[in-house]
């Protein structure tokens, strides 16, 4: 290992947000979901894709038996293990997987067409900033939001149109087109809140769990980006798509691994364009 990209899903297991999903592990925990490092060895079974001495980014599973990605060595099935973007050092590499595969997979679920239109909330964090990147490059019409100060980073995503962030969202978005977008990417973990921003039978995707409810045929689904951390042809794509310029790295700070507790503190204050990243080489 040689950096782990620290995110709020690392904070929601420490303050004990994930404990359902571990009612027969004993301490100690171990955060940590992306991962970028060298193989140092393979199982009997992992064909020619991937070699010792490579340079390679994967998503870790913290709820499995061996834990999460702040170790100095992780043990992860070969299918969750892709090479790193040619041109990013380790810190860079670690903060794509975990945010980048959640964006697509939101996207993927609205299953819209190009041409069509996507409002994205959280557009200046790290899954809305990728759902916007990706938006655009699947030829999506893209209606982002953004603080004042954050207009011209997410529109340089990509963003065609950009609305206020906060709680006027939906209504601004229905001002933008007055019959309601069919999908919406819930950035910001607002909810109810976005659901009058969808047109009737609209999808709303949502990134911590929330279903509904919802009325006029919307449909509220909940994405885990469990499901998709060993689509080998999903995590590589993305890979290929920092290669290609269309996903954009962010690094906000990178800090001494053991500095972990300071590197939660600023994740959980908020506000950061970029990962915090814990340095292990």
């Amino acid at each position: 290992m040689h950096a782990a990209a620290v995110s709020a899903t690392d904070v929601l297991l420490r303050t004990g947000g994930h404990a359902v999903r571990m009612p027969d592990r004993q301490p100690p925990f171990v955060p940590g979901m992306d991962a970028a490092g060298i193989i140092d060895q393979l199982g009997p079974e992992v064909d020619g894709r991937l070699w010792v001495g490579q340079r390679v980014i994967a998503m870790v599973l913290f709820v499995g038996p061996h834990g999460g990605a702040y170790a100095e060595q992780v043990v992860v099935p070969a299918a969750s293990v892709v090479p790193a973007p040619k041109d990013a050092d380790f810190p860079a590499a670690s903060t794509v997987l975990m945010n980048a595969l959640t964006a697509r997979l939101a996207l993927d679920e609205l299953s819209l067409s190009p041409g069509d239109t996507v409002a994205v909330t959280g557009a200046a964090g790290a899954v809305g900033g990728y759902a916007v990147e990706l938006a655009r490059s699947d030829g999506l019409s893209v209606i982002a939001d953004a603080a004042e100060r954050d207009v011209d980073l997410v529109r340089g995503f990509g963003a065609d149109r950009v609305v206020e962030r906060g709680p006027e969202v939906a209504a601004g978005i229905r001002a933008l087109v007055p019959e309601g977008v069919r999908g919406v990417v819930d950035g910001s973990l607002q909810t109810a809140e976005l659901l009058p921003a969808l047109t009737d039978g609209g999808t709303l995707v949502e990134l911590r769990g929330w279903s509904g409810p919802a009325e006029r045929g919307i449909r509220v689904r909940p994405l885990m980006v469990t499901a998709g951390m060993e689509d080998t042809a999903k995590l590589d794509a993305l890979r290929r798509q920092v290669d290609d310029g269309t996903l954009t790295l962010r690094v906000a700070e990178v800090l001494p691994a053991e500095e972990a507790a300071t590197a939660h503190r600023l994740v959980e204050a908020g506000g950061l364009r970029g990962r915090v990243v814990l340095d292990f080489s």
